[in-house]
């Protein structure tokens, strides 16, 4: 039996998976962005080892939040996959960041800073990091005019490029990035064609499976499949780059 944290676990891929491994017999902690929020959970079978408060939004819930997660004890496997979706403009955290930035990308690197590090970790991208622009001289989005897709596109590209610089630089830890599909959930939208399914069957898979072709790190999956990321997700340099920039925005070093 693993123990596993998953972010953004109310409803979604992340509740779709923490069902599955539960099912399975894993101990589960779940995440909800507010106590509100995490009445969702109640009653829910079979019963999650518990239920953590914080709004990833914010850089200090979310430091407290990792806080909570070593108060139950280290984890064998987290899942990253809490995300926002494509915001209409760009919306300020109360640090003042890109709300897509803070959430998607920011959010993943102080959890993987500050939680005790586990046996695994998983990383929730997308496909359309693909079409991503790899500059960081405006990573939080305050000279460029707003541009939805290309923000939410390019927190992919960094989360992917996080989890493989994790891989590069802590090679005890099996870390890879997932595209789970454009899937029917509240984020894709009731006429998204995926299957919700296999939307999180391979982030469940890559936690707790000992099946040889998942005990790898530093590659980036689809639906079990190992794929071709963006150049810039498996180029050090930019690795390197970004986990600067980020320990910049954040105050956080992470190697």
């Amino acid at each position: 039996m693993a123990r596993i944290f998953i972010t953004g676990s109310t409803d979604g891929l992340g509740l779709a998976g923490a069902r599955a491994l539960m099912d399975a017999g894993h101990e589960v902690l779940l995440h909800a962005r507010t106590k509100e929020r995490a009445t969702a959970l109640n009653g829910l079978t079979p019963h999650p080892a518990g239920v953590v408060i914080g709004d990833l939004s914010s850089s200090s819930e979310t430091r407290d939040l990792a806080g909570q997660v070593n108060e139950h004890g280290r984890m064998d496997a987290i899942i990253h996959n809490a995300g926002v979706y494509l915001s209409p403009q760009r919306i300020a955290t109360f640090e003042g960041h890109s709300r897509t930035l803070a959430v998607n990308v920011l959010a993943p690197y102080i959890l993987t800073a500050l939680i005790e590090r586990p046996d695994r970790l998983i990383y929730v991208s997308s496909g359309l990091h693909l079409g991503a622009t790899a500059d960081l001289q405006d990573i939080d989005w305050t000279r460029r005019d707003w541009d939805a897709v290309s923000a939410y596109s390019e927190s992919k590209l960094h989360v992917s490029a996080l989890s493989a610089a994790v891989s590069r630089h802590w090679p005890t830890v099996l870390s890879n990035s997932v595209d789970p599909g454009w899937v029917p959930t509240k984020m894709g939208g009731p006429g998204a064609p995926g299957d919700l399914a296999m939307g999180h069957d391979t982030q469940s898979w890559l936690a707790v499976s000992n099946d040889p072709a998942a005990l790898v790190s530093g590659n980036y999956w689809h639906h079990r499949r190992q794929r071709t990321p963006a150049p810039e997700v498996t180029d050090p340099g930019f690795q390197d780059s970004l986990t600067d920039k980020l320990a910049e925005l954040t105050g956080i070093p992470l190697f």
